[in-house]
């Protein structure tokens, strides 16, 4: 099983069970799954040029000549284990080059996550959750008060419910009793789905069972930021469900 993050195991909780303002960086270019050991580490390391070999060297600061190299493997194999990429064999294919091509598109949102707009600037304090770019931030009305950061939602087949919803439960410690993970700083939104910090990289394929796992840093920060009754405002769809 990938990923700890989901249903959050409340009985009872239905079919799905899953400070100042800051402006905070996306993207931290090489950072395991908690509950997901991550990649294998792997013995070998491919020869085989990837389909996507030179943009992988490119986003890496590799020399960019579309041809495997052994310092391009291993550079793409410490990549892959990393962000739990299964095999981490150093190939440059289309899931590494498709998380490698979201924290480019993560970063590129800068300061404006609302630009276009979607995420409701009539409800004062707001979480908001762009599924397609797998980010997440806090706005008071039109006034950033953090993030953009990154997220993983849910996995095809358990994809992240979208609507506007509020927190309707927060457990600090909570530990899931459908997959005995633990799920720290858990604020509860719909159904079993909600916001909860990993151990690992949220950047890990191929996501969540529902919740919007985060690293612990903004998990801690979204705790004392929000409280219960807070809306929650989920929208897009994630690259692959």
């Amino acid at each position: 099983m990938v990923g700890s993050g989901g249903r959050g195991g409340i009985r009872g909780a239905g079919r799905r069970a899953g400070i100042g303002v800051a402006v905070v960086g996306l993207v931290a270019p090489v950072v395991v799954l908690a509950g997901a050991g991550g990649a294998a580490a792997s013995s070998t390391c491919t020869t085989r040029t990837g389909p996507y070999q030179k943009q992988v060297e490119k986003f890496l600061g590799r020399p960019v000549d579309g041809r495997q190299s052994s310092a391009d493997c291993k550079a793409i194999r410490a990549f892959q284990t990393k962000h739990g990429i299964s095999p981490n064999v150093g190939y440059a294919g289309p899931v590494t080059w498709g998380v490698m091509d979201l924290m480019i598109k993560q970063k590129a949102v800068g300061d404006k996550p609302n630009k276009a707009g979607k995420c409701p600037t009539d409800k004062g304090r707001i979480a908001c959750v762009n599924l397609t770019l797998q980010i997440s931030w806090v706005q008071d009305g039109s006034s950033l008060v953090y993030g953009p950061v990154p997220i993983r939602s849910g996995r095809n087949r358990y994809e992240t419910r979208t609507g506007l919803k509020k927190i309707y439960w927060r457990d600090k410690h909570h530990v899931s009793n459908l997959y005995n993970v633990s799920m720290p700083y858990s604020q509860f939104f719909d159904g079993g789905e909600a916001f909860h910090s990993i151990s690992g990289s949220v950047w890990s394929p191929p996501g969540s069972h529902g919740c919007v796992n985060m690293r612990d840093s903004d998990a801690a920060t979204y705790w004392s930021l929000l409280k219960k009754g807070d809306d929650v405002y989920v929208y897009g769809r994630k690259p692959g469900t």
